[in-house]
């Protein structure tokens, strides 16, 4: 990488500032905030772009709401077709339906419940199709091929990339002493409008981008190799497979840095984010704490923006990250316990765990179904604590009791 920033580019500042003129009015122009507590934990001085407090919850929208704009009336009126995981999906949707305009999105069938049911909302015809976004996106050319549909890429259009840019144009607005952007990758659509206006602005500004560590597709063709995303990530908003041709060569030119995160990275700064920032972020949205957070050297006493570019998480998802959390930081734990089965005893270990000032919030007493003898039984207890070391103590306090305990699952307390 190490781009001069001196090559030509398909898509100019000049056009970002139409697209921002363009969409005035339209879109939310998100705050670009400071985060006290959670620069504390990087050791950076953090800026969040709040791209989550869009109507539809992403920044998706500003690139959509381009393109729309951009079509003959004879084409607005036969309507367009998208393909998106969800928030693409969501933007162009929002907006066909605004300016009167049918539209026809095709989402992977593994696409959150949620984010299919708000799209259905706004008025699309929605259509599952594949596994992830190619098979879904090589669908919709077909349809909009046979249906004369106009079709709204979700990154590979010099429109979407204007577009997303005027994300750039606010946050130097706001915040102009900024050393770098930290921006998440997909398709590269959002990195590379930022990279664009953020580099004509302020040439020695870093730009830096994430991928999940599942989804490596922009690094992977930076170097040449086979592409090998896959798998099952919290970040399904970056989960792309390829990259599109006109982001990857405005990738090449000008980010300076791609770094990968690991699933627990994603959960971790999903979690942060609720905690000390009172922010919902999806996966993909909470990338750049991740990043920031593991590489914490490499950003240490910078002036850093994080692009949060989506809040869009399925409630079971977000409940579940955030009490996988919990029992990482052990702060809730699973304690099995084998106890003589008589009289008293329960009440007994619960006294102990009491005295400790753990505190019970749920209980299972086996004896008919697990490998113990007949007068003995085994408690499953799931514990509130305070941390990993307030887990020890209250096992430490059983086992002192004669009470064979030990911690079940992964948790800090090990």
């Amino acid at each position: 990488m190490n781009p001069t920033g001196n090559e030509p580019v398909s898509v100019a500042l000049a056009d970002i500032q139409r697209a921002a003129a363009l969409i005035a009015g339209a879109v939310v122009r998100t705050p670009a905030v400071p985060a006290s507590r959670l620069s504390h934990l990087a050791g950076a001085a953090l800026t969040l772009k709040l791209e989550n407090l869009q109507d539809i919850g992403s920044f998706k929208q500003r690139g959509a709401l381009v393109k729309l704009k951009s079509l003959p009336p004879d084409q607005a009126k036969r309507g367009v077709i998208a393909m998106s995981a969800g928030n693409h999906a969501q933007g162009v949707a929002y907006h066909a339906q605004r300016l009167g305009m049918p539209a026809t999105i095709v989402m992977p069938e593994g696409t959150p419940f949620g984010k299919i049911e708000r799209t259905s909302a706004f008025g699309a015809r929605v259509i599952l199709h594949g596994d992830g976004l190619d098979q879904a996106g090589a669908f919709a050319a077909e349809l909009a091929a046979k249906e004369k549909l106009a079709f709204v890429h979700p990154y590979d259009d010099p429109l979407i990339v204007a577009g997303q840019g005027t994300v750039a144009l606010e946050l130097l607005a706001d915040v102009p002493e900024l050393d770098c952007i930290v921006v998440p990758i997909g398709g590269g659509g959002i990195i590379s409008g930022i990279a664009i206006a953020a580099k004509a602005l302020k040439p020695g500004i870093e730009i830096v981008g994430v991928q999940a560590a599942l989804y490596p597709a922009m690094v992977q063709a930076l170097r040449g190799e086979k592409p090998s995303s896959g798998g099952e990530t919290i970040a399904e908003g970056i989960a792309v497979k390829s990259p599109g041709k006109l982001t990857l060569e405005i990738v090449r030119r000008l980010v300076d840095d791609i770094l990968l995160v690991d699933e627990p990275a994603l959960e971790q700064a999903v979690m942060l984010f609720v905690e000390e920032a009172k922010q919902v972020v999806e996966g993909a949205g909470a990338a750049g704490l991740a990043a920031v957070l593991a590489h914490r050297r490499r950003f240490a006493g910078r002036k850093v923006a994080l692009v949060v570019c989506g809040g869009n998480i399925d409630s079971r998802l977000l409940g579940s990250v955030l009490m996988r959390g919990l029992v990482r930081e052990g702060r809730v734990a699973s304690l099995r316990i084998d106890i003589t089965d008589r009289p008293g005893t329960l009440a007994q270990v619960a006294g102990l765990i009491g005295a400790t000032g753990g505190n019970i919030i749920e209980i299972h007493h086996q004896r008919l179904f697990r490998d113990v003898p007949a007068k003995r039984a085994e408690l499953d207890a799931v514990v509130e604590t305070r941390n990993a070391q307030h887990v020890r103590e209250i096992v430490d306090r059983l086992r002192a009791a004669g009470f064979k305990a030990r911690v079940l699952g992964t948790t800090a307390a090990g």
